[in-house]
C-alpha cells in the first residue's frame, strides 16, 4: 500500500511539473518568432504589468492579434496550432518579466 500511494504523489507530482507553462520555453519560442520584429525580448516583457499581459492573451489572445492584425505574418502565427501550444509559455515568460515582477533576467535577450 505504501508503495502505491508513494508511486500516486510521484504521479501527480510529474503530471503537475509538465502541465505548468515554461518561462524558458517561452523565451525560445519569442527568440524564434517575435524578435525579428520585437527586439529584445526583456524590453518587451518590461513595458507591461502581469495583468496587462494576461489581459493581451486572455480570451485566445484577441487583444494581441488585435494589435497585430495589419501583420500578415504575425497573424498567420497568432491563428496557428503552434501558438495555440507554446501561448502558455510565451505568457508565462512576459509575465516573469513583466514591469510590476521586480525580475531582472541574466541575459539580455
Amino acid at each position: 500500500m505504501r508503495l502505491l500511494i508513494s508511486f500516486l504523489i510521484i504521479a501527480v507530482i510529474s503530471i503537475g511539473i509538465n502541465a505548468h507553462a515554461s518561462v524558458y520555453k517561452g523565451q525560445k519560442e519569442y527568440m524564434k518568432i517575435c524578435k525579428v520584429c520585437h527586439g529584445s525580448g526583456t524590453k518587451v516583457s518590461k513595458a507591461k504589468t502581469t495583468d496587462e499581459w494576461i489581459e493581451l492573451f486572455a480570451n485566445n489572445a484577441s487583444m494581441l492579434k488585435k494589435i497585430h492584425i495589419k501583420d500578415k505574418n504575425a497573424m498567420k502565427y497568432l491563428n496557428s496550432k503552434r501558438f495555440e501550444k507554446k501561448k502558455k509559455h510565451l505568457l508565462d515568460f512576459f509575465k516573469k518579466y513583466a514591469a510590476d515582477s521586480g525580475n531582472v533576467p541574466a541575459c539580455s535577450d
